[in-house]
């Protein structure tokens, strides 16, 4: 007999991707859905699913995501966003762990679709995420934007691979990744960090070489180039976002 589980999703107007998300997980002992105000069916799909369903209003990514584990009936949860969903092979292997779990923290290979393409190189692959684990052994960080589980027990990872389709175009992404440097930026002042030219450069270029070349990103042909490009830019717009705030806070 295995382990209950709970698979707990953070939502807001999620409809095109929820379903996937939750099909690909049904086996599980219970649904959790904390949402911040859909306006589309994402109410009625996880209402189809028998999830339960939280309204929260919007904390960040990190407290988000850690209300929803606490949320939780089960000690173990499974934590997807709602634009990802279980290839075949990593539920099989979740549900044979949770037989006899070894430990308490799981990580596991997340593949990125991004221009029509799931990524298997660079920078997009295998972006491992810790997203099983036992609550009073790990929770999410109160990062509110590129959270982290935060835990001291060893991290194992299971074979198999999280699949991320977002569903997003182009200028979509774009617009999100924007929204996210300047609140990376913002976090970053808040923390006192500082930055100087040379970081603002040399970031974006070790980066591209990073996963362009070392981590064989062109592998992945033109969607490869592309994701790679835009992460170098989110990287140097990151620190030319920060430099902009030390700069109006020294005016101020």
């Amino acid at each position: 007999m295995r382990e209950p589980v709970s698979l707990v999703v953070i939502t807001k107007n999620a409809a095109p991707a929820l379903e996937k998300c939750l099909a690909q997980a049904a086996w599980v002992d219970e649904i959790v859905v904390v949402d911040s105000g859909s306006t589309d069916t994402t109410l009625a799909i996880a209402s189809a699913y028998k999830a339960k369903v939280i309204h929260q209003d919007w904390l960040g990514f990190g407290p988000q995501k850690q209300f929803a584990v606490q949320a939780a009936c089960h000690d173990w949860v499974l934590c997807l966003d709602a634009d990802e969903w279980l290839s075949e092979e990593l539920s099989c292997e979740i549900k044979r762990l949770l037989e006899n779990p070894p430990g308490f923290v799981y990580r596991f290979a997340r593949s990125n679709k991004f221009m029509g393409r799931f990524l298997k190189h660079g920078e997009g692959y295998p972006d491992y995420s810790l997203r099983l684990f036992h609550r009073a052994h790990a929770r999410w960080s109160d990062d509110i934007v590129h959270e982290t589980v935060l835990t001291q027990a060893e991290v194992h990872t299971l074979p198999g691979d999280l699949m991320h389709e977002s569903g997003e175009d182009l200028a979509l992404y774009l617009s999100k990744q924007n929204r996210y440097t300047s609140l990376q930026a913002e976090m970053l002042f808040r923390r006192g960090k500082h930055v100087g030219i040379t970081k603002l450069v040399l970031s974006p270029l070790l980066r591209f070489l990073k996963f362009y070349f070392f981590r064989q990103g062109f592998r992945d042909g033109l969607p490869g180039l592309v994701h790679i490009s835009i992460g170098c830019f989110n990287s140097y717009m990151k620190y030319a976002k920060l430099i902009e705030l030390h700069r109006i806070g020294n005016r101020s």
